[in-house]
C-alpha cells in the first residue's frame, strides 16, 4: 500500500489549499479515512475523518466550517480543501484510515500559513 500525499505549500492567513491523499494497493471506498496533522515537536492528531459506511463527517473544533474532507472513489483519492487557513493551521498534514493502520503513513505535506 502506499499513500501519497499532495497539495500542501505556503499560503496568508485567509487563504485556501485543497490537499489530495492518492491511495494505491487497495481500495478505499469501504474504509474510513482521515487527515491528521503534526506540528514540530508535537504529537500526529486528527483533523478530519470520513466514515464509509454513510459518509459521516468529524471535524475538530478548531477546523469546523473552515476544512471539508471528501473522496473520489473512482480515483481512490481523499481530498481536504481547507479555507479561511490561519497560522495555527500550520504542520504537516498526513492520511490514513481512522483508526491509523502503522504500515499506511506516508511522507505527508506541509502547509505553512503565515500572518
Amino acid at each position: 500500500v502506499q499513500v501519497v500525499e499532495s497539495g500542501g505549500g505556503m499560503v496568508q492567513a485567509g487563504g485556501s489549499l485543497r490537499l489530495s491523499c492518492a491511495v494505491s494497493g487497495l481500495t478505499i471506498w469501504y474504509l474510513t479515512w482521515a487527515w491528521y496533522r503534526q506540528t514540530p515537536g508535537g504529537e500526529r492528531t486528527l483533523v478530519a475523518r470520513l466514515r464509509w459506511m454513510d459518509n459521516t463527517e468529524f471535524y475538530i473544533d478548531s477546523v469546523k466550517g473552515r476544512f471539508s474532507i471528501t473522496k473520489d472513489n473512482a480515483k481512490n483519492t481523499i481530498f481536504l480543501q481547507m479555507n479561511n487557513l490561519q497560522p495555527e493551521d500550520t504542520a504537516i498534514y498526513y492520511c490514513n484510515e481512522d483508526p491509523p493502520d502503522a504500515d499506511f503513513w506516508g511522507k505527508g505535506i506541509m502547509v505553512n500559513v503565515s500572518s
